[in-house]
């Protein structure tokens, strides 16, 4: 009977073990690539900060070097991210493996010469092309149904969780992002798996995960919500929805102007590039180059004349610039620095301390940008500790509404239509005199 029991099991799960297994040799290889990524950015950031007055003007030459690599070796993962889309959605197959050390170098050399720009992007990047080529080894074995999409939200996931050291954000950043407002579970294991173990991995090998428990120092209590408290909430929900929608619609329209206006790219990376570096010495010499985690950082320190009340205004202008130009990098953690620092300023306006809007910021305007809502609730919780849960709830539950479905992922589809875009429609196509 024991036996009959066994095979019964074996039966029904053997996929599910197999997947298991699989999602654990992809969380240890993404998280081994995205900790040697990682300590080399830092590494970047290092050299940048000690040598800025020099580097930065190299910073139109780095485009160009990064537009030599891909034109040379990479013509085809040129996209990044939006290739990684196209496999999930179904509208290509496979990720050349190629796309891994090219996207690691061309992240190096924005951020070693000054550009402003994230570095989840490449992570993404990472864990997908792995776990892609690491499902058609699985496929060859075993014929598991949308195994393809499976495999790659697996290796999102692990992505994601190698750099930030997020584990459960990550599991449902992956679940959500391609199509939003739809949950892809049928993944959940694998990518549960993958998740965990990437981020054991990239920690045990020296990344180092953000956190800061703020209500340790803060007089702040779920106990204490009250309909003012919750209004209060609500309206700087609604400001970091704006801004994280405001950020992917500019980036958005400045890259196709961009690619209009200049009759070639290497044009284009030479002269924007130029204009980046000049900005960059201007303001503050060096303060919005890079990912940002230093104005992260400053949010932070308990000095209240640390962040400037334009801070986030030129961080967002010159990350759009930076990356609307031909840079590499991602978004994600200039949308963290970003909304920190709007938060940092907007906290005390509603009567908070300048912390408590900081870490709201943190996560609603990664919220608005990505357009992804449980893994902003849960990178907020991971990051500043579980008993925020219901701050972050609120915040992103209206900057969620209110980025009326823009984002930074431009092949992101949509499972829903925002009631404002869906009435704004029915008034386009209705026939005129109705």
């Amino acid at each position: 009977m024991i036996k009959a029991l066994f095979k019964h099991i074996y039966k029904y799960y053997k996929d599910t073990f197999i997947l298991a297994i699989a999602g654990v040799v992809i969380g240890v290889l993404v998280g081994i690539i995205d900790a040697a990524f990682g300590l080399g950015l830092n590494a970047c950031t290092a050299i940048r900060t000690k040598y800025f007055w020099y580097l930065i003007w190299f910073l139109p030459l780095g485009g160009v070097f990064i537009w030599f690599i891909y034109h040379q070796f990479g013509k085809s993962v040129a996209n990044g991210m939006k290739m990684v889309f196209h496999v999930g959605l179904g509208k290509n197959t496979k990720l050349p493996i190629r796309m891994v050390p090219l996207s690691v170098i061309g992240t190096w050399t924005t951020h070693l010469f000054g550009g402003s720009a994230g570095r989840e992007g490449v992570a993404v990047q990472i864990g997908a092309a792995v776990s892609n080529n690491v499902g058609r080894l699985v496929d060859k074995t075993i014929d598991i149904e949308n195994s393809r999409k499976m495999f790659l939200i697996t290796g999102m996931a692990a992505g994601f969780s190698g750099l930030f050291c997020t584990p459960l954000a990550a599991i449902f950043f992956a679940l959500e992002v391609l199509v939003a407002g739809k949950l892809e579970y049928h993944a959940l294991i694998p990518a549960t798996v993958a998740s965990i173990s990437a981020a054991f991995t990239s920690r045990a090998l020296g990344l180092r995960k953000f956190h800061i428990n703020i209500l340790e120092t803060l007089n702040y209590h779920p106990s204490t919500y009250n309909a003012v408290f919750l209004l209060k909430l609500a309206a700087m929900g609604l400001c970091f929805g704006i801004v994280g929608s405001l950020f992917a619609l500019i980036l958005r329209y400045l890259r196709l102007k961009f690619a209009f206006r200049f009759s070639s790219p290497v044009k284009k990376v030479l002269i924007m590039g130029a204009v980046i570096a000049v900005l960059m010495m201007i303001f503050h010499q060096g303060r919005y180059s890079g990912t940002g985690s230093n104005l992260v950082a400053l949010c932070f320190d308990g000095i209240t004349d640390d962040i400037y009340a334009y801070d986030w205004i030129l961080k967002m202008a010159l990350t759009i610039l930076t990356l609307s130009s031909g840079f590499i990098g991602g978004e994600v953690a200039p949308l963290f620095s970003i909304g920190s620092c709007l938060g940092y300023v907007l906290g005390p306006v509603f009567g908070f301390d300048p912390m408590f809007g900081a870490a709201l910021g943190f996560a609603s305007v990664f919220c608005s940008g990505s357009n992804t809502l449980l893994a902003a609730i849960l990178v907020g919780v991971e990051s500043f500790g579980y008993n925020m849960l219901p701050f972050f709830s609120v915040v992103c539950f209206v900057s969620f509404i209110f980025n009326f479905n823009n984002s930074i992922f431009t092949a992101q589809r949509v499972a829903f239509t925002h009631p404002v875009r869906h009435q704004r429609l029915k008034q386009r196509i209705a026939p005129k005199g109705n």
